[in-house]
Parts: C-alpha cells; sequence; structure tokens
C-alpha cells in the first residue's frame, strides 16, 4: 500500500514548466488521467503494458484454471492490413482501441465488437523500404480525451477518442529518410514519450516528449552523441562522445529506441532501451573497441525535464544487434533479504538483468539462453566477458553467434505475475553467422551493416539445412528473477512466438507462430485450452470486464521480422499465412471463424541459368546487402513478401530492371533501388536468383 501510495501522489502531481520555461498543458482531470493508469489493471486495460510497472498482470480471475476450457469466441473483426499485427488492445469506457499494420487505429464496441469508428494516417507505402521487420504498429495510448499513435513514417498523431477525428500532427523524426516509428507511445504527467527506429539506417537515437494537448515538443534527449564540431547538448553527451572512434556522426549511430519506454511514478524517472551501434561491424566507421554508449543499454532520463539520470550498458561494443529494446517490467522484489524496486529486463543478448529502478545499480544477471558471445558477466558490474572469437572483425572469420540478430528475446512482451513471482518470457533459440565485410564504407542507400551477409547465406545442402533448423527453436519460459533460475517451460517448434499476460486466475496466455492461442496454469506451464487463430499470432493479448464478464482479447497475423528475413528458417515456427484479425473471447462464446483460405504453396520452375559464375558472386553480395531484409536469406521469403525464386519476372531481363532500377512497384513499397544499383547489377542480382531457384529445385529432387 505505501508503494501504490507514492505512485498515486507522483502521479498526481503537477507537471513542472519545460526546459524553455514555458508552461505545458496540465495532466488531465476527466478521461484516462495519470491516476488511473497509475492504479494498474483492473476492468480496464488502459495502457500498453497495463499500468505504469508493464506487468502485463491483470487481477482478474472469472477465467481460471478451472474453467479456462469453457473460453470461447465471443466476436471478432477482420482487419484491412495483411502485414504483421503487433499492437496491444487498450479499453476504456467500453470501447477497445487498437492499431493495426500501416499505423492505422480503430475502435470497436468491446462487448458487442461494432465498430465506432476507424483512422488511417495515409502512411505512403514507400516507407517500408526504410523499414527493417515490416509496416507494424504496437499500439497506441489513451491520456483524457485523446488516443496517440506513432505512424510509420515518423508522425505522432493525437485523435479524438470519440470519433477517431484528427486533433494534432507532429513529424518527430530529424528526416523521413533514415527514421521510421514502429514502437507505441507512453504517456504521463501531460508527456507523450515517443522514440524511433532506424539503428540499421543512418539514423541517430532519441527519446522526446510532447505535450499531450497541443503536439509541441517538451524536451528530447539523444542516446548517442553528434559531431563534436557542433558542440553536445549536454554533458551526458559529452561523457558518452569518449567511448566512441572515428566519425561515428556520419554514420548516424543507432541507439534508437524503438520500442521499450517505461514511466516509473515512484522514481519520476522514465526509463528505455536503446538499439545497437551503428554500423554493426566497428571497422566500418572505425569506432573501434570503445563502448559506444549509450547503445544497447537502459537509460533512465527525468520525466519532467529529459535530464539524464543514469545508464545501464547491457552489450558493450555491440556489433551482433543485440537491442535493448525489449518491454522493461517494473517491480517491488526482495533482493537479499531487502526490498527493492527493480527493473527487470531479458534482451536479445540472452542474458536476464536485475537493475535498481532508482539508480541502475546491477544486481543480478544470468543467462536464460544458449550464450556464446559472453563467457557471462561480472558479479559485481553486469559487464559482459566477451569472448575474442566473437569479435569477428577481428579475426576475419565467421563467428556462429548465439543468439543471433533475432535475440533470444526481442520485442514480444513478457508478463509478470505476483502471485507466482515469476516472469514469463517468449524467448527463442537462434544464432546467426557473422562475417565481416571490411570492403564496405558505407551507402547512401539501404542498411548500413558492413556485414557480409551473402557469403554466410543459408547453403544449398541439405544435411546443412536440417541442422540449422534442428537448432532453431522456441520457448515459453517461466523465470524466477530472484533465484535468476527457469522453473519450467514449454517447448515451441520455432522462434517468433507471441507475447505473455498473465492473471490472477493461475493462467498465462500466449499465442503461438504455428496459429494456436494457448492458455497455461501458471504455476505448472500445464497446457489447459488452445484456439486455433488460422495465423500466426507474435502480438500478445489484454484482459478486461465488462457488467461482470471477463474478456480476453488479442490481435493475430502473422509478419515481422522473422517472416521476412530469416529465408528456410522462418517456416520452421509454422508456415502460416497472414490473416488479420481481433479476437474477442469470453466464457461459452460461441463464435466462429470462417474457413481459411489455403496456403500459398509455389512449384519452383525457373528459368535455366544462363549467366556467368562472377554475376552470381556480384549478385550474391547485392542480394544479401539490399534485398535479404525483406526477401529472405539465400533468396527463400516467407509468407509476406514475394518468394523471387519463383517470381516470372526473373525470365526476363527488362522486368527485373523496371522493378529495381526504375520503381515501376514503388506503389507497393518496392522502391527504385537506383542510388545503390545499376543496370548490370540489377542483371547480376537476377542471375543469382536464377541460380538459386535451380539449386533449390535440384534439392526437392533428392
Amino acid at each position: 500500500m505505501i508503494r501504490q501510495g507514492l505512485a498515486l501522489l507522483a502521479a498526481l502531481a503537477l507537471t513542472a514548466c519545460n526546459m524553455a520555461g514555458e508552461d505545458r498543458s496540465a495532466p488531465p482531470a476527466e478521461g484516462v488521467t495519470d491516476a488511473m493508469i497509475a492504479a494498474g489493471v483492473g476492468d480496464e486495460w488502459l495502457s500498453y503494458g497495463g499500468g505504469y510497472e508493464e506487468q502485463r498482470f491483470s487481477p482478474l480471475d472469472r477465467i481460471t484454471d478451472a474453467n479456462v476450457s469453457q473460453l470461447g469466441l465471443a466476436w471478432y473483426a477482420d482487419l484491412d492490413t495483411a502485414r504483421g499485427q503487433e499492437a496491444t488492445p487498450l479499453m476504456h469506457d467500453g470501447t477497445i482501441y487498437v492499431s493495426t499494420a500501416w499505423s492505422m487505429v480503430k475502435a470497436y464496441d468491446a462487448k458487442t465488437g461494432a465498430l465506432k469508428w476507424s483512422y488511417d494516417p495515409q502512411v505512403p507505402r514507400e516507407t517500408l523500404a526504410r523499414v527493417c521487420c515490416d509496416a507494424v504498429n504496437r499500439g497506441v495510448a489513451l491520456y483524457g480525451d485523446k488516443v496517440f499513435v506513432a505512424a510509420l513514417d515518423g508522425r505522432l498523431v493525437a485523435l479524438d477518442q470519440q470519433t477517431g477525428k484528427e486533433a494534432w500532427s507532429t513529424v518527430v523524426v530529424p528526416d523521413q529518410e533514415s527514421y521510421a516509428i514502429t514502437g507505441a507511445p507512453r504517456v504521463a504527467k501531460g508527456l507523450v514519450f515517443i522514440g524511433s527506429a532506424g539503428a540499421e539506417f543512418r539514423a541517430r537515437g532519441f527519446i522526446a516528449a510532447y505535450d499531450w494537448q497541443t503536439g509541441k515538443e517538451v524536451w528530447r534527449f539523444h542516446t548517442v552523441p553528434g559531431n563534436p564540431a557542433d558542440g553536445f547538448e549536454n554533458d551526458a553527451m559529452a561523457r558518452a562522445s569518449e567511448t566512441w572512434a572515428g566519425k561515428w556522426w556520419e554514420f548516424g549511430g543507432g541507439g534508437t529506441v524503438w520500442d521499450s519506454i517505461v514511466y516509473d511514478p515512484v522514481t519520476n524517472l522514465v526509463l528505455f532501451g536503446t538499439g545497437n551501434a551503428e554500423p554493426w561491424n566497428p571497422n566500418t566507421n572505425d569506432r573501434g573497441l570503445g563502448d559506444a554508449l549509450y547503445t544497447s543499454s537502459i537509460v533512465a532520463v527525468d520525466a519532467d525535464t529529459g535530464e539524464y539520470a543514469w545508464h545501464f550498458q547491457e552489450t558493450p561494443e555491440d556489433r551482433w544487434d543485440f537491442d535493448s529494446n525489449a518491454q522493461i517490467t517494473l517491480a517491488e522484489l526482495e533482493i537479499g533479504g531487502k526490498k527493492r524496486r527493480v527493473a527487470m529486463h531479458a534482451p536479445k543478448n540472452g542474458f536476464y538483468y536485475v537493475l535498481d529502478a532508482k539508480t541502475g545499480e546491477f544486481l543480478s544477471g544470468e543467462a536464460f539462453a544458449p550464450v556464446n558471445w559472453a563467457d557471462g558477466l561480472d558479479p559485481k558490474t553486469g559487464r559482459p566477458r566477451i569472448r575474442l572469437e566473437a569479435r569477428y572483425e577481428q579475426t576475419g572469420q565467421v563467428f556462429i553467434g548465439s543468439p543471433g540478430l533475432y535475440g533470444a528475446h526481442t520485442w514480444h512482451p513478457m508478463s509478470f505475475s505476483p502471485k507466482t513471482g515469476l516472469m514469463y518470457i517468449p524467448a527463442n533459440n537462434t544464432f546467426m553467422p557473422y562475417l565481416a565485410d571490411d570492403e564496405f564504407k558505407g551507402s547512401d542507400f539501404g542498411m548500413q551493416l558492413g556485414i557480409d551477409t551473402g557469403t554466410v547465406a543459408m547453403p544449398a545442402d541439405k544435411s546443412l539445412r536440417q541442422q540449422a533448423l534442428d537448432a532453431t527453436t522456441g520457448m515459453l519460459l517461466a523465470w524466477d528473477p530472484v533465484a535468476q533460475k527457469e522453473r519450467w517451460r514449454v517447448e515451441h517448434p520455432g522462434p517468433s512466438n507471441g507475447g505473455t499476460l498473465s492473471t490472477a486466475g493461475n493462467l498465462v496466455f500466449q499465442g503461438t507462430a504455428g496459429g494456436e492461442f494457448r492458455a497455461y496454469a501458471a504455476d505448472s506451464g500445464n497446457q489447459l485450452w488452445s484456439f486455433a487463430a488460422q495465423t500466426g499470432i507474435i502480438a500478445a493479448s489484454m484482459t478486461y470486464a465488462i457488467d461482470g464478464e471477463q474478456y480476453v482479447a488479442i490481435l493475430v497475423g502473422w509478419g515481422g521480422l522473422w517472416d521476412l528475413n530469416t529465408g528456410l528458417l522462418s517456416g520452421k515456427s509454422g508456415p502460416t499465412p497472414n490473416i488479420s484479425r481481433l479476437l474477442v473471447f469470453k466464457l461459452g462464446g460461441k463464435e466462429a471463424l470462417p474457413p481459411p483460405p489455403p496456403l500459398r504453396e509455389l512449384v519452383l520452375d525457373p528459368p535455366a541459368f544462363t549467366g556467368t559464375e562472377v554475376q552470381v558472386s556480384r549478385g550474391k553480395a547485392l542480394y544479401g546487402q539490399y534485398c535479404a531484409a525483406c526477401h529472405g536469406d539465400a533468396a527463400i521469403a516467407g509468407q509476406l513478401n514475394p518468394d523471387l525464386r519463383h517470381s516470372p519476372t526473373i525470365a526476363r531481363a527488362e522486368a527485373i530492371r523496371a522493378i529495381v532500377i526504375d520503381g515501376a512497384l514503388a506503389h507497393n513499397g518496392m522502391v527504385s533501388f537506383s542510388k545503390a544499383v545499376d543496370g548490370n547489377d540489377a542483371e547480376a542480382i537476377r542471375q543469382y536468383l536464377i541460380k538459386r531457384a535451380n539449386e533449390d529445385k535440384a534439392l526437392e529432387g533428392t
């Protein structure tokens, strides 16, 4: 009760003036208030993580481990965006608010499913070319009488909750070429907090705060220093500059705040995670072995002013894409016989961290998945002991890293149950071959990695492919954050399964990449219920109650990085199509889904290979740099984007040129790559695709 009282007092406090000394709008007295969000989940679900602490735990217990077998579909809504669905719905005053792919927002009657209004920010489809991982959006924020959504093209938009009418819109990114936004805004004390994606492009990470009524920027904190010749914005940037080398600012630096943001009303701090250093390969911009602050870190700033408070870097020298943008969860735990307010984090790098929420002090950390890039953490500082072979740019050798770029845990939300004391993590067993491309010195177009993705692409060898498939799995992990031990797990065939929700009914809900929505006993992991969703699930569910009846809601729709980028491995999770829907369940629900469409089945029938090995070598390198992110490793696509091995366009040089050079399909997101490739390059890519298609056709016959 003491903690709740402190949180409530802090949340109700009036905001101070901004850094420029100008007054800003007061927090709302009506509608969704700070006090309501601080109170956490009840009958309503008011914020992305369920409350300021982002525990994703509900005290509702009408649905329990004893009766969840009676759960049925109450209603569903088909969505008009056939891309990955990653948002968590919110519910207030009988209305569900949800964002979908392409940053669209919809409001439904939470009891009947009737559509109240729909909003489309009209994101240009060409925006897809500067997004690493699909046209996704992770959710909206509610505050006062408004709904806030961050659009993929870098805008922050406020809508009227009742009508969906736009109240204001502002561009928050420095430019709309190297930045995009996929994350959900958070709101507290009259401020809307948002960052951006883009750490693989020429982006300089930041988090910014905006006045909830006007959309005016109040403060901005950068996560990497800019050009020293321009001076530094604050002491934090000056200190960070000492950890960089070379001309990092010419590449932006990375460190983007693309997902995890949490406001702590007890300390009045905003804690957020940052993305990888950019480029990945430190040799690309001569950044050397410096820590590259504040990338791959948790950073805390004052909520009112944006002033630096503390940081904890989870992955110094990040060269593996180990973003720290996974959800941050706040809780009160007994550590060493003493009650501590802690921040808990399970980032990509495979270690589970417990930090002091006020100071950032490292309290404990252990690996929760297979890790081979470091030999554990220093028990006092939490700094990883990086293995020499993991510094692939120094050895010049391929490093098979575990985890790989997808991470042991990425953005998929985890949940913490105060009843069991366990964190429920949608975890992965993944790996990636890293090989430096030291010839790469940067480009004005596309991703800035400095990695040779062509050489290490999946080989056309059945035995090696099977080894890779066998080693790649997923799991639902119940983790004890005090003991830093696994309590139970459920194995999944592949990675990229949905986020979790835990409830007082001794339940954990999770969707699977294979297309099931499941309920497990929170104390044991026993599966108690499942529903065939007809499509892969990557989002997390939420729960609410109306008129004494409890509902569980989830967005379903396959997509995201795992489908787009991982090639052959994407099918390991379950070759499910994208059928985007909002599903809502209750005890005794009787609704049924229509029959699903058949899976896309393609037969390889490529033209004969007529190119040269020189062309194939060039095409393989270009494909790895510019095409693989969307069309899959080794030209093996997932379900969302075209599999170019099957495309009839590879039979005609002029067709490939029209698309790659002339931008004939720019309206679908396939923009012109004329800034990076010429006609000879386009032909080299075509010959590589023909060669790959013939290789895999031959494999099918063995």
